[in-house]
């Protein structure tokens, strides 16, 4: 099937799922929107999250005929990604159950930590899900938001980044989780920084990495992978598409072609 897997994030920080997706499945076209011109979402209510995240959908699906939608932002998986899929009839995959689903597959899963915005840790999605997952576990989530503005900046080895890590991680040190889930798109850029400070006892869990497997398995299951000689990848922002290739390409680890303002 041709049609396209859509991709939407508050920002930049969804791009970190769609390098995930392209490498998981490069026959596929992918079409990412970052919603600059309202991010973030980490701060904003559930009802302002959903309304924002319905938008995107319409949009995609109406003048772009995405073929399934992958909400790469935690915030608005937390939050909207319930209302989505009553709503729409193509598959909606967010970032939450696939993270949880590799916890619950783990040898050793006996305490959980979550890191992510205020908004995704206010939710109690990530809890709520593993709670069901595994009952036994003892979950622990904390809010890391300067680690957005941290990873946006470029700041990946720099002294001050260690300095927050430290002081938002210092409880997991203490007692290491025997699985870490990085629950914002943002924090994969971190990853090496964590990794170091946490060791390498914890399990890091990505949720680009882990979407991009269940999206995989949902394209095969269907019939609806393409096949093509190369990921085709176009990106829309609602905002200062400069500034977003400029930052985004950390993110996406590669370079970006042109970059289109559209208007929801």
């Amino acid at each position: 099937m041709d049609r396209p897997v859509g991709v939407f994030d508050s920002g930049v920080g969804g791009l970190t799922v769609l390098r995930e997706l392209a490498r998981a499945l490069p026959g596929e076209r992918f079409l990412y929107l970052g919603d600059t011109a309202r991010v973030p979402y980490g701060t904003k209510s559930r009802e302002t999250v959903t309304r924002y995240s319905i938008e995107i959908a319409n949009y995609l699906i109406t003048r772009h005929d995405i073929k399934m939608l992958v909400v790469a932002c935690n915030t608005a998986s937390s939050l909207a990604l319930p209302v989505l899929r009553k709503i729409y009839k193509i598959p909606v995959v967010g970032m939450v159950d696939p993270c949880v689903r590799r916890a619950a597959s783990l040898p050793k899963r006996e305490r959980i930590g979550v890191i992510g915005t205020s908004g995704t840790i206010r939710s109690g999605a990530y809890e709520q899900a593993l709670r069901a997952a595994i009952p036994a576990a003892r979950i622990d989530s904390r809010p890391c938001p300067l680690l957005v503005a941290l990873a946006e900046e470029g700041w990946i080895g720099a002294p001050v980044t260690s300095a927050v890590i430290a002081e938002y991680l210092s409880p997991f040190r203490q007692d290491p989780p025997d699985a870490l889930i990085l629950g914002c798109t943002h924090y994969p850029v971190l990853k090496g920084a964590i990794r170091e400070f946490l060791g390498e006892a914890t399990v890091l869990i990505d949720s680009g990495e882990e979407a991009a497997r269940v999206v995989d398995v949902l394209l095969s299951e269907s019939g609806w992978k393409r096949d093509g000689g190369g990921p085709e990848v176009a990106f829309l922002v609602t905002d200062d598409p400069e500034r977003f290739r400029s930052v985004g390409e950390l993110f996406f680890g590669a370079g970006m072609d042109a970059v289109e303002m559209v208007s929801l």
